[in-house]
């Protein structure tokens, strides 16, 4: 057990080890992850539906997308691990007028940051998803770098990345409290005894608001359920597709090898810690699956392969970076409201800047930081799946 570190990270997911990979290459190494379950990337990260997209209407957003999708192209070999980016695309499927004008202005702005992005027809859907019931879209957008990636091999290559560098990990480490002194963090307490730090960086994802509290900070991060369903293989699935979103319903779903990962939220569930998969909530996803895509029928379900995993949700569906006013030496990194998998590679980059230059300059995260919740001057994310 360790009694000392500059730097602690809670959380040995995708963002934890992403930040400890990019502060180790720029040589802060004396760090120390401590991850509570017994294993590293076994969390939110491990659970995830893995996709990657530029496609957001926020500008912040956009630009984290842009610069970690591009990273990820050349991870396997500038990092290693791997990656597995399948950039088959994403396809958002709109029905009715108010939304298409949204996503309309979203493609004007991607476009405007240089992000690839078609507006296509009803008619034009059925050349990426065949068989799809198209009489009430009144239009669509495809993003031809979006896709899908592998969240456990890119959190394990950040990982071995950074200890190869000198970065440590203690799994079965919860941390239960902060000592702090004249305003600033002086350790943390934890289930293997204290660790006498001058940095704590929150990437405790779902748990991060706890995390926070434990300083006496109000960090609003909550934990929601997400249920993942996959189906059998088929003969009936429709060859190559985009990662597809019916926005109306809520329903997605992207190949899986031969099957159909699909999942649809339930914005009635209230917040939980719960990793048990909802199978009454599996009525409601197929049923808006079969009404958009009726070749589904022909499937069955894998239920065995079935999962549940946890979004980190913030009040505008955006992450929280950056130092926290009201306590030096304390950063945010979380929130991410299910893209911290296509953002990890940017947000390692930007608290690795916070922390060594005074303040991310890369990417502006002012935005980001948990001071807009202050005012009212926070603006929600309107492209959420």
């Amino acid at each position: 057990m360790l009694t000392r570190a500059q730097v602690v990270i809670v959380g040995a997911g995708v963002i934890g080890a992403s930040i400890a990979y990019h502060l180790a290459l720029r040589g802060c190494r004396d760090l120390l992850i401590v991850e509570k379950e017994a294993s590293e990337v076994s969390g939110s990260t491990a659970r995830s539906a893995a996709g990657v997209r530029h496609q957001f209407s926020s500008r912040t957003n956009i630009l984290l997308s842009r610069y970690s999708i591009e990273k990820l192209r050349s991870f396997d070999t500038e990092v290693g691990g791997h990656a597995e980016l399948h950039q088959v695309g994403y396809l958002f499927l709109v029905n009715d007028a108010a939304t298409w004008a949204q996503y309309q202005r979203n493609a004007a702005l991607q476009r405007e940051l240089a992000v690839r992005v078609e507006l296509l027809s009803p008619a034009e859907v059925a050349r990426f998803v065949p068989g799809t019931r198209s009489d009430d879209l009144v239009g669509a957008t495809f993003g031809p770098d979006d896709g899908y990636c592998d969240p456990y091999g890119i959190a394990m290559g950040y990982l071995r990345a950074a200890r190869r560098m000198g970065a440590r990990l203690q799994r079965a480490t919860a941390v239960t409290g902060f000592a702090i002194s004249g305003g600033a963090v002086t350790g943390v307490t934890t289930t293997g005894g204290p660790i006498a730090c001058d940095v704590v960086i929150n990437a405790a994802g779902p748990w991060a608001g706890e995390v926070a509290a434990l300083a006496g900070l109000d960090v609003p991060v909550r934990p929601y359920r997400r249920n993942v369903y996959l189906t059998a293989p088929f003969p009936e699935l429709p060859g190559p597709m985009p990662l597809t979103i019916d926005v109306g319903s809520g329903f997605y779903m992207r190949h899986e090898g031969a099957s159909i990962l699909m999942g649809k939220s339930n914005p009635d569930e209230p917040s939980s810690f719960t990793l048990n998969v909802d199978w009454a909530w599996l009525d409601h996803v197929l049923e808006a699956g079969l009404y958009r895509f009726p070749f589904l029928a022909k499937a069955s379900l894998a239920e065995r392969q079935c999962w549940a995993g946890l979004y980190e949700i913030t009040p505008d569906h955006n992450p929280i970076l950056g130092r926290h006013p009201d306590l030096a030496g304390y950063l945010d990194a979380s929130g991410f409201s299910g893209h911290g998998i296509m953002h990890a590679p940017a947000t390692g980059m930007l608290i690795a800047e916070e922390l060594l230059d005074g303040r991310a300059h890369t990417i502006d995260i002012d935005e980001l930081r948990i001071s807009r919740f202050r005012g009212g001057r926070h603006h929600l994310e309107q492209n959420i799946v």
